[in-house]
């Protein structure tokens, strides 16, 4: 009978940590250990981007910044105090915190200077220089000297009065030739205030400074472009005959283009400045009225009349002839 009873609660005893095993056991998760292993299409995927990271070409940008924030870091760490150099420093008194230097020094840095970066391929005083010159332009526009803005209708009226000005510039220049054809050994009828081809006249031969001062200025402009004109000539020609030959029936100005001759230089016109220096419509005024009393012809009718009356011309300026 105790026997059957021993047995009994050894049966109830193993089944009782039977069950305590089962309650204490830990299950495996399968898809843990599924995911362990890759398909064949996450190892090609992996292994594409594995190349695409090793075949990148970092930019000129990505560069600059990466190179940027190795910089920084490495401005913003200390000196590690394992470092040969602290090591150094520190047999010769130096504390983390102090500043270098004699002790009791106020102005001593504490900090390292501050690395600028120079961009551009400027001086190292370029900037500085750039700088002083914004600032001055700043304070002279900003000062008394500032320009005034022109308004719209400001703007408009400079244009018409420029416009203005280079139309009586031409008349003049006009006028200029319609009085050398006049002055000129062979006179003919001049129409529209310009010669007419082969029958314009041809340019005096005494010099500019005994032409009348009303058309002097035509002249002289007619001789500085001949003066151009042979020595164009005399660079294409240098190149191709020595300067050492000397022709004795050669005119004098092929003498002077050559240089075997020294041409004559050009001769100041005091009295010639001064008149040009008056407005366009003043000069045009003064050669329509010598126009009119000499040779009886109204620049604006485009007319010469037979007697000193010109009966029929509305008048001396443009505005009278409509």
């Amino acid at each position: 009978m105790a026997s059957s009873k021993t047995s009994t609660d050894g049966k109830s005893a193993q089944f009782t940590g039977d069950m305590d095993d089962y309650m204490s056991m830990t299950i495996s998760d399968s898809s843990a250990s599924f995911s362990q292993f890759e398909t064949s299409v996450q190892r090609r995927g992996r292994k594409r981007r594995e190349a695409e990271s090793r075949a990148h070409q970092p930019s000129k940008a990505e560069l600059a910044h990466q190179a940027q924030l190795n910089r920084d870091e490495a401005l913003s760490t200390s000196l590690p105090v394992s470092s040969k150099g602290y090591q150094m420093m520190a047999k010769l008194g130096f504390k983390a915190g102090s500043a270098l230097g004699k002790e009791g020094n106020e102005h001593a840095r504490k900090a390292p200077l501050g690395v600028v970066v120079k961009e551009g391929r400027a001086g190292v005083g370029m900037d500085g220089e750039r700088k002083r010159k914004f600032r001055e332009e700043a304070e002279a526009d900003s000062g008394e000297g500032a320009k005034r803005r022109e308004t719209e209708g400001e703007f408009r009226e400079r244009q018409a009065r420029e416009r203005e000005q280079k139309r009586a510039e031409g008349l003049c220049w006009a006028a200029m030739r319609v009085l050398e054809g006049f002055e000129g050994e062979d006179t003919t009828t001049i129409q529209d205030g310009v010669d007419q081809g082969e029958n314009a006249a041809s340019p005096t031969s005494k010099p500019t400074s005994g032409t009348n001062l009303l058309w002097r200025g035509l002249v002289r402009d007619r001789d500085e472009k001949e003066r151009e004109r042979r020595m164009r000539y005399d660079l294409h020609q240098s190149l191709s005959r020595n300067s050492a030959y000397d022709d004795p029936d050669e005119e004098k100005q092929d003498r002077q283009a050559w240089g075997t001759e020294e041409e004559e230089a050009e001769v100041e016109d005091p009295e010639l400045d001064e008149f040009n220096k008056l407005e366009p419509t003043q000069r045009l005024g003064k050669m329509v009225e010598y126009l009119r009393e000499k040779w009886r012809y109204c620049f604006w009718c485009k007319f010469q009349y037979p007697d000193e009356t010109m009966d029929g011309c509305p008048g001396m300026t443009e505005d009278e002839h409509g």
